[in-house]
């Protein structure tokens, strides 16, 4: 199961890319339209609250978190009539403090501040796609990923017995390979015997499974298939020498692995790029920075954002609200190149009647939830149970696009 973890020491860097540019472009007026008012800063959207404003987490329309914007005015379409005053209050739109002067920062922009959120996106409800180009960019591309995808119960064992009842998957490795799984979230915990799969203790675990079996097994797919790119997370509580040894015994590895040289200055590479480099293996840690980047695994905070994992318990009402894992990093941060989007879409624990809805709803979260909220397309798509609903087929709804914030 993914832990939240909170760090703070990125924030200044964080916070001054956010900001740029600091000069205001020519100043003209606002397109009219409806739009997501988005802090900058935080990633939460602008929402009526009574007669009042608050910053919630983005949750489609759920929330009432859509305005109108026409002529300076942001009419909240729920609420007809009803816009946003200068007092930070919701009140008629005929009323003169309704007008904003609205100044332009690249794609931010300034009109009021709201619990001290003073920048914001302006993205629009209805999502502005562009056809899906030929050769596109990784992070254009849309990926199946597996969460927890050791916990099948196929391959091996991955928590005690009474544990492994609940399992995220139920088909191994291999076949979520064969059946288009390209992401493939994994948890490792040190042992004498070295990094192995389990959730979050490998005691009393039967026939557990080693990190560089399953990395094993992607190498020799990606060996048989050369147009494939695989990406692996890890959440990863073992030591670097621990996680260096257990990558060295995986035969071919190097061969394959990305290490991700010059995307900050020249942005993700295209799928042909990679194809012809033969750089088609993307391996992730949320471990700390302690040199074992030295190994080729990218620290994942610097490269991707993700939204928060869980969408509640695994019956009942799911929560779809879309917002950062990560306080210090919103889904909306960008830099000198794209993060790629880790879209979380499962419940604490799966059952398969839960999952087979949800999946089933894949497409229509990624798109009027999360897309507008990352202000980016997903990346990864992360469901429990892949082969139920139809989770194959959001990934290729998604793939048939670009999105243009």
């Amino acid at each position: 199961m993914w832990v939240t973890l909170v760090t703070v020491r990125y924030l200044p860097a964080v916070a001054a890319l956010l900001l740029l540019p600091l000069v205001p472009t020519t100043a003209h007026a606002a397109p009219s339209g409806t739009y997501y008012i988005t802090g900058v800063r935080t990633g939460l959207n602008v929402a009526q609250s009574g007669t009042g404003l608050a910053l919630h987490r983005p949750k489609g329309n759920e929330d009432h978190q859509q305005w109108r914007l026409s002529d300076g005015r942001f009419e909240n379409t729920d609420s007809p009539g009803q816009c946003i005053t200068r007092q930070l209050t919701v009140g008629s739109c005929a009323q003169g403090d309704a007008v904003h002067e609205l100044k332009q920062f690249g794609d931010q922009w300034e009109f009021f501040s709201l619990n001290g959120e003073s920048r914001w996106y302006l993205t629009p409800v209805t999502s502005r796609t562009e056809p899906m180009p030929p050769d596109p960019r990784l992070d254009q591309m849309t990926f199946l990923t597996a969460h927890n995808a050791y916990a099948n119960g196929v391959d091996g064992g991955f928590a005690p017995p009474f544990v492994n009842l609940a399992k995220n998957q139920t088909r191994g490795i291999v076949q979520q390979l064969d059946d288009g799984v390209r992401g493939f979230m994994l948890d490792i915990h040190q042992t004498p015997d070295g990094a192995i799969l389990c959730h979050n203790s490998c005691t009393l675990v039967s026939r557990p499974v080693a990190l560089n079996v399953d990395l094993q097994r992607i190498v020799d797919f990606l060996r048989n298939n050369r147009s494939e790119i695989v990406t692996v997370f890890l959440e990863d509580y073992v030591s670097a020498d621990v996680l260096r040894g257990e990558l060295r015994r995986v035969q071919g590895l190097n061969d394959v692995l990305f290490r991700a040289e010059g995307v900050r200055e020249n942005g993700w590479p295209t799928r042909s790029q990679l194809q012809n480099a033969n750089k088609r293996l993307i391996i992730f840690t949320d471990h700390g920075k302690d040199g074992r980047e030295d190994s080729g695994v990218l620290y994942q905070k610097d490269w991707t954002v993700e939204n928060y994992w869980s969408m509640g318990p695994g019956l009942g009402t799911s929560d779809w609200s879309c917002y950062s894992r990560w306080d210090e990093k919103p889904l909306t941060a960008t830099g000198s190149f794209q993060p790629l989007f880790v879209m979380n879409h499962f419940r604490n624990v799966p059952f398969s009647g839960t999952a087979t809805t949800d999946n089933s709803k894949l497409a229509n979260r990624a798109q009027q939830f999360c897309q507008p909220a990352a202000r980016k397309k997903p990346n990864y798509l992360s469901v429990d149970l892949y082969h139920l609903g139809n989770a194959a087929q959001a990934v290729q709804q998604l793939n048939a696009y670009v999105y243009r914030p």
